[in-house]
C-alpha cells in the first residue's frame, strides 16, 4: 500500500533518519542533488536537520511516500520568498529509494507537490536536474518544459561537472 503524505514540523524531525537514508542512497546512485562523495548517513541527517527551522516556519513543505509502511520516496516545495515572486515555487530533492523505483513514485510525489503549490496559489513552478539523467525524463514526459541547459553547472557525487537542465511548468486549476 502507498501514501504520500506531507509532513508536520513534528514528524519531519521524528523522519530524519529515513529521509537521510534516502539520501544516502540517491547519492550513492548518483544523483546530482548538491552532494559529492564520500557522503554518509551522518552527513545526510546533519543537512536534514537543518532543514527543520524552514519546515517548521513553512518556508519548506516535505511530503514523504511510504510503500508498505517503508518510506520510499521524498520530495519538497519551496515557495519563493520574495514579494514579487509569491506565484512561483521550486520543486526540490524528489528521490525515490533504488528498491522502489519503477512504481510510478516520482510522478506521484511531484504531482501531490504541483496541485499543493497550485492550491496555496503559486502558479509557476521552477526545478532543476542533471541533463540525460531519469529525473530529466520524468519532467519532460510530465509536462515539464526545458528552458535551459548550462554545461558543467555542478558535481556530480564522484566530482564530475555535470550539465544541469531547468525547467519549469504553469499551474492551472484544470491541469
Amino acid at each position: 500500500m502507498r501514501t504520500i503524505a506531507r509532513l508536520s514540523a513534528e514528524e519531519f524531525e521524528h523522519c530524519v533518519k529515513e529521509l537521510a537514508g534516502l539520501l544516502v542512497d540517491a547519492v550513492d546512485d548518483g544523483a546530482s542533488l548538491g552532494f559529492v562523495q564520500p557522503f554518509d548517513h551522518e552527513a545526510a541527517a546533519a543537512w536534514w536537520r537543518a532543514q527543520a527551522p524552514a519546515v517548521a516556519a513553512g518556508s519548506l513543505h516535505v511530503w514523504a511516500c511510504r510503500v508498505d509502511g517503508v518510506m520510499a520516496g521524498t520530495v519538497g516545495l519551496l515557495p519563493a520568498a520574495k514579494a514579487n515572486a509569491r506565484h512561483r515555487a521550486e520543486i526540490v530533492k524528489l528521490m525515490v529509494h533504488r528498491d522502489a523505483r519503477g512504481q510510478g513514485l516520482s510522478r506521484a510525489l511531484l504531482a501531490v507537490a504541483e496541485q499543493a503549490a497550485l492550491e496555496s496559489g503559486a502558479s509557476l513552478l521552477l526545478l532543476d536536474t542533471e541533463t540525460g539523467s531519469t529525473a530529466e525524463h520524468v519532467y519532460l514526459s510530465g509536462g515539464w518544459t526545458r528552458f535551459g541547459v548550462v554545461p558543467g553547472y555542478a558535481a556530480s557525487p564522484d566530482g564530475t561537472l555535470s550539465d544541469c537542465s531547468f525547467f519549469y511548468k504553469r499551474l492551472t486549476p484544470s491541469g
